[in-house]
Formats: structure tokens, sequence, C-alpha cells
């Protein structure tokens, strides 16, 4: 009879425990799609360079056409601050980034800067937190930092970056997730965290616009794909983050 009690308590525990996680699931905001896969709807961009090609945005220039400075496509739906961004990318050639919590450029149209979840065709850059146009790199590859408000820095480790370069496919599509909670920012490429952040600095940006990057330069098209976004719930906290050396995820 004891034996039967206690299978029936564990059993009620284990119930209450799917109930109490679906019922926090349900009160979490759920993704929705901020890109519908044929148009530029709610999106604002330099048509001679930002359009929809095989389902996805495209941001194009080549030797003929090119942009004499860097040059975004921004999201109208309304400015992020506690989210999370899902999408997947490719890049062949160049430059590119997400952009988020970010400022538009007084006087200048389809320039934007503030934190940026950076990628490129090369073998460095994929992965860090830039700050466009305002504090430059913030966090490379592989690094959790942690700014004080005066702007003085604590550096450890999420990742070896080499292995994490070697997580990310080349001219293919890869998924990119940024979460962002209040100082805290996570970077995850295909299911490895790239990086963590914590801003204290009295210049933190706790909201601004969503945009995606064209780099001046070189000839190069970026695209996105399965754009989703949400709203972090004042209540839903990040998850920790444990270092990993591998590179292998998540």
């Amino acid at each position: 009879m004891q034996a039967l009690i206690k299978r029936f308590t564990v059993t009620l525990t284990v119930v209450f425990s799917l109930m109490a996680a679906e019922y926090s699931h349900a009160k979490s905001p759920k993704f929705v799609s901020i890109f519908d896969g044929k148009t530029l709807k709610s999106w604002d961009g330099n048509p001679a360079f930002w359009s929809v090609a095989d389902g996805a945005i495209t941001g194009k220039t080549t030797a003929d056409n090119p942009t004499a400075g860097n040059t975004f496509i921004i999201w109208r739906g309304g400015d992020v601050a506690d989210f999370e961004l899902k999408l997947q990318y490719k890049i062949v050639g160049g430059n590119s980034g997400i952009q988020y919590r970010s400022f538009e450029v007084e006087d200048a149209q389809w320039v934007v800067g503030g934190y940026q979840a950076d990628f490129e065709a090369g073998d460095t850059y994929s992965g860090i937190l830039y700050g466009e146009r305002w504090r430059g790199i913030m966090a490379n590859r592989g690094q959790r930092i942690v700014v004080d408000q005066d702007g003085k820095s604590e550096s450890g480790l999420v990742g070896n970056s080499a292995a994490i370069q070697r997580n990310i496919k080349k001219e293919d599509w890869n998924d990119y997730h940024i979460l962002a909670k209040g100082n805290r920012i996570i970077h995850v490429i295909n299911g490895v965290v790239t990086c963590e952040f914590i801003d204290h600095d009295k210049h933190v940006r706790p909201s601004g616009v969503l945009a995606f990057q064209l780099h001046a330069g070189p000839p190069m098209t970026v695209q996105f794909r399965n754009v989703v976004y949400r709203v972090i719930a004042q209540d839903e906290s990040l998850p920790e983050i444990k270092p990993n050396t591998s590179g292998i995820g998540p």
C-alpha cells in the first residue's frame, strides 16, 4: 500500500510539474513572423539594394551598383526592447549584421547605429557583438563580457572561437538566435553560444529599432528568411550560459 501511495505521489508530482511547465509556456509571448516571405511589408530600405528573392529579404551590391556606405533595411513594426529573435541567414562575400535596440542616424536615410549581431563571409567576426557607429567591438566571439557603469570590462569565456567558426556554413543557410533581456545579451549561431554581454555602462540602450545591414565594399549578397520575433515577458529569465570550448551546441 505504501509503495502504491508513493507511486501515486510521484506520478501526481510529475503531472503537476508538466501542467506548471505548460501553463508557464502558455503565459510567455509567442513567436510571430515579421517577414511574410513574399513582400517587404513593414520593412524599409533602399530599393536599389533590397528586394525579396527566393523567399528571403535580399540585400545585394555589385560592381556597377555599389553602396557608398553601410545601408540598412529597417523593420517598421516598432522598437525592440526585451526580445528573442530567430532567423536564418546566408552571405556570399562581405560582412553584414543584425541591428537591435538601435538608433537611426539623424539626417542620413537608412543608416543605423547600435548593438549589432555581426556575421561575415570570412572567419573572424561571425557571432560577435559590435556597436555600429557607437562603441566598436563589444564582445569578440567566444567571450563573456561584463561592463561596469564606468565602461570598464571584465572578460570570461563561453566558447572557443575557432571551434565556433567550424560550426558555421559558408555560402549556405545558418541559424542566428538573439536574446536580450534588461542589460543581458546572448548571441547564438547554429545552436552554439557565440558571446554573452552584460551591459551596466551608462550608454546602455534598453530599446531601439531592428534592422539588417548591407556593408559597403566589394560586391556581396546577404539574405534573411524565417524571421520570427517575440517579446520576453517581465517575469522570464534568460538561460544561464556554461562555457563550451568544443564549439558544439547547444
